[in-house]
């Protein structure tokens, strides 16, 4: 059978190789064998950024605008881990300093308490990154169950989302919006454009339930209903190549709010892509290619997103059947109205600041969550 061929995402390496010298330098620290010591990890470290500092100076990546661009992506990357090994030394070196200076033994302990932090942050730091974390990204945010307030809620979870993209200084583009009758959302999808913007919004994933009273709730009864969001990097074409073949694509009329033209003439797309039978429909764009356009680009994303779910099952499926993989039958967290609190259940975590968080300040969910990852990484 016939399916996209999707250009496969570099695998995290397993160790650390001692390239020739024409190789590309990778900005990947994978941890080696548990043989392996701190100080042959540090080494290496230091080596690859001098190299990357090399050929940052090398007239033939000077005067290629694309590889310059990747090569200075990648020495980016690696200074924070470098600085890291930098001050690790110098503490080590303090420590050793205080242990043979009779005047300096009392710095001893909060020496050490210093090395071991700076040790714990360069062994994280050391963890390699998802491939796609420097990827912009598509979020899809639809009604579960509760009815109306079900959708008053994935408009709520939409506010917050497109505001915490703003507060890292991301750009947002809504690609599509089902409102309903109530003031809410069916679903809207929306992307979020940055370096690194998948690596923030890919905690978001799941199930998000709410619980409190709706407006039209007499009684004052409280309510459980959810929203899922769906998280995919956003794919370009040489990464996802589809055969023509394999889409089925009709145009309609498109339906709801929108101006004249778009309720007069078939503009509305929905493309099939017919080997996995995944399903895209755009009409928010008077226009059908550009409807299309964005069609594509999101049958792209869920492509890539699909082939990255089955890679990462194989390579860690224990590891992410602890934090969770962002499923969206996953109940990731709960929103308390009546008690002002978030909780992610992924790593237990209770806030009781959830009229801050709806503002999008969600930057302490984000880091958590990508420490405890990281953490995991290392077998802890």
């Amino acid at each position: 059978m016939n399916t996209a061929r999707l250009a496969r995402p570099e695998r995290p390496r397993q160790a650390i190789s001692s390239p020739s010298s024409d190789e590309p330098v990778s900005p990947d620290y994978p941890v080696r064998a548990m043989a392996a010591t701190l100080d042959s990890l540090v080494d290496e470290i230091e080596r690859s950024y001098t190299e990357t500092q090399e050929r940052m100076s090398d007239p033939a990546v000077y005067n290629d605008r694309r590889e310059a661009a990747e090569v200075g992506r990648r020495l980016k990357e690696l200074e924070t881990t470098y600085r890291l090994v930098q001050e690790w030394r110098a503490a080590r070196d303090d420590l050793a300093a205080a242990r043979s200076d009779a005047d300096l033994r009392e710095l001893v302990p909060e020496l050490e308490e210093r090395a071991a932090q700076l040790e714990e942050e360069l062994r994280l730091a050391m963890i390699p990154s998802d491939p796609a974390d420097r990827k912009d990204v598509i979020l899809e945010v639809r009604q579960g169950v509760g009815g109306d307030e079900a959708a008053l809620w994935a408009g709520d979870l939409y506010r917050m989302l497109t505001r915490y993209a703003e507060r890292r200084g991301f750009r947002v583009e809504e690609l599509e919006a089902s409102p309903n009758d109530g003031g809410g959302f069916k679903e809207v999808t929306f992307a979020v454009k940055g370096d690194g913007a998948y690596s923030v919004f890919k905690w978001e994933g799941g199930t998000h339930r709410v619980q409190r009273v709706p407006e039209t709730e007499s009684a004052g009864r409280i309510h459980t209903s959810t929203a899922t969001v769906a998280v995919m990097p956003e794919a370009e074409e040489v990464e996802v190549q589809i055969d023509p073949n394999d889409l089925k694509i009709d145009v309609y009329r498109s339906t709801g709010p929108g101006g004249q033209s778009v309720n007069t003439t078939d503009s509305a797309v929905r493309i099939t892509h017919l080997p996995t039978g995944v399903v895209v429909s755009m009409q928010d764009e008077k226009s059908q290619l550009q409807n299309k356009e964005k069609a594509m680009r999101v049958l792209r994303a869920r492509l890539y997103e699909r082939e990255l779910e089955r890679q990462r099952a194989e390579l860690d499926a224990t590891r992410r059947s602890q934090i969770g993989g962002g499923g969206r039958a996953e109940k990731i967290r709960t929103y308390n109205f009546p008690e002002n609190r978030l909780t992610d259940h992924r790593i237990k975590l209770t806030v009781h600041q959830l009229d801050r968080i709806l503002q999008g300040e969600l930057d302490e969910f984000t880091e958590a969550l990508t420490t405890e990852d990281r953490r995991q990484a290392l077998g802890e």
